[in-house]
């Protein structure tokens, strides 16, 4: 089987699914990770911490250097995961709504065709962050039913950010037990060692055990994660 997992951000892959993605793995099945935006320049500081300013730094071989160290971050996230391709795009951090939405479904559409995915993991529609909501919406627009690719749309929640869109809500239909890898999901966020934060933040180790527990406890498992299926198609 077929994987492409379509994110916003590094990171984001890990905190939505990053159990799953290592059982697709595990179960020989070919995963692909698609990073749109840079990630982590909307901070807009030096020091990889949230700045108040909106005007950006005047330093740019900084920033170039931290999205290198966010991607190469995300290389190691992705071996600890078992995944084998992935592939970085460039743009704008937390502000692709200033992006044609056109420019987004066709760099999509190419990475579809590309791929033949059987199926596509992606955000979920109620995210607060705009990037995920965006990423949502061009993957939908690049998934309407004109040919056999995908067969199913599937979105996960991002924790900090899909519980923060009051009142809007993420309600799962379809749970995945990862006992299993729940370790190697934490290990993979810890690769992110600029993002993971400490606990009561959502981002943290003790959290994200939280979630998986809770979902767990939802679908009669150890630990799970949860997804929405957009839609399934059966041929």
């Amino acid at each position: 089987m077929k994987i492409l997992v379509i994110v916003a951000h590094p990171d984001d892959e890990v905190l939505g699914m990053g159990g799953t993605i290592l059982r697709h793995a595990q179960n020989g099945d070919s995963v692909k990770i698609i990073y749109l935006a840079t990630g982590i320049t909307s901070r807009r500081s030096l020091n990889y911490q949230n700045n108040s300013q909106y005007e950006k730094t005047n330093n740019p071989k900084t920033v170039q250097s931290q999205i290198d160290d966010l991607r190469n971050d995300a290389k190691r996230s992705c071996r600890i995961l078992k995944v084998k391709e992935s592939k970085f795009y460039d743009f704008p951090d937390n502000e692709m709504d200033s992006i044609s939405l056109l420019k987004i479904v066709k760099i999509i559409e190419r990475e579809i065709q590309s791929t033949k995915p059987d199926k596509i993991y992606t955000h979920h529609h109620h995210d607060l962050n705009i990037d995920h909501r965006i990423v949502f919406n061009a993957v939908l627009t690049a998934c309407r039913p004109l040919n056999s690719f995908p067969k199913e749309v599937i979105t996960f929640e991002v924790p900090s950010s899909s519980e923060w869109n009051y009142p809007a809500n993420f309600n799962p239909n379809y749970y995945v037990n990862i006992k299993s890898q729940l370790a190697s999901k934490i290990k993979a966020m810890e690769a992110y060692k600029n993002e993971i934060r400490h606990f009561p933040h959502p981002r943290s180790v003790k959290n994200l055990k939280n979630v998986a527990e809770r979902w767990g406890s939802v679908s009669g498992n150890y630990a799970a994660e949860a997804f929405e299926i957009i839609r399934k198609i059966e041929k």
